[in-house]
């Protein structure tokens, strides 16, 4: 039993008992793809992930999705967090889908995807732990509560998302969410806002 090597137009050719196998070298053309893509790929790494911010597709979408926003926000100004216009964008399906949204990407984690509650209290019955009335929403959400344990999103969130956030919150209370968490603190009175003063005489 043996075997020889033998050359036959740049190809290897192995004879074992009589068995011929021939053996093709790559093609040139994969070695040189080979070699480029080991060149190219330090500077794809260098570029979409160590260099400057706003390469990928998720930092290209958060970007346009920033620019719409502010579009949007364009629309009505800067939104004050005080009852009279809590309640009323509560009532503006439009905006309360802006609402959502920001609940959607950044509260669900602790208070359940329609607000019934997890690590976070449940938002869809009438008890609350830190609100006393509407205005209390976005204080709590700009400013945090409970030794932070709810953070505060005042640095994270452009002033009119908390608005719009906190309208949508507002608008869950009695919605009673299948699956709720059990009811914790105290009922505040219905979400008023304050009766406009008379004109001075």
């Amino acid at each position: 039993m043996g075997g020889r090597l033998m050359a036959n137009h740049g190809w290897n050719r192995f004879e074992v008992d009589g068995i011929a196998v021939e053996d093709a070298p790559m093609p040139g053309w994969w070695r040189r793809l080979f070699v480029m893509l080991l060149i190219l790929c330090p500077f794809y790494f260098l570029y979409f992930h160590a260099g400057a911010p706003g390469r990928t597709e998720v930092e290209r979408y958060e970007r346009i999705s920033f620019e719409l926003t502010k579009q949007r926000f364009a629309e009505i100004g800067e939104l004050q967090p005080d009852a009279a216009t809590l309640i009323e964008y509560s009532a503006k399906p439009n905006w309360l889908k802006v609402g959502k949204m920001v609940f959607k990407t950044h509260c669900v984690s602790c208070h359940g995807r329609n607000g019934e509650g997890g690590v976070g209290p449940n938002l869809t019955d009438d008890a609350y732990k830190h609100v006393r009335s509407i205005e209390d929403i976005a204080r709590v959400i700009a400013e945090g509560a409970n030794n932070n344990a709810m953070p505060a999103w005042k640095d994270k969130l452009m002033p009119n998302e908390i608005v719009l956030v906190a309208a949508y919150v507002a608008s869950l209370r009695g919605t009673n969410a299948a699956g709720g968490k059990a009811a914790e603190g105290s009922v505040p009175p219905p979400w008023s806002a304050p009766e406009p003063q008379a004109p001075s005489p």
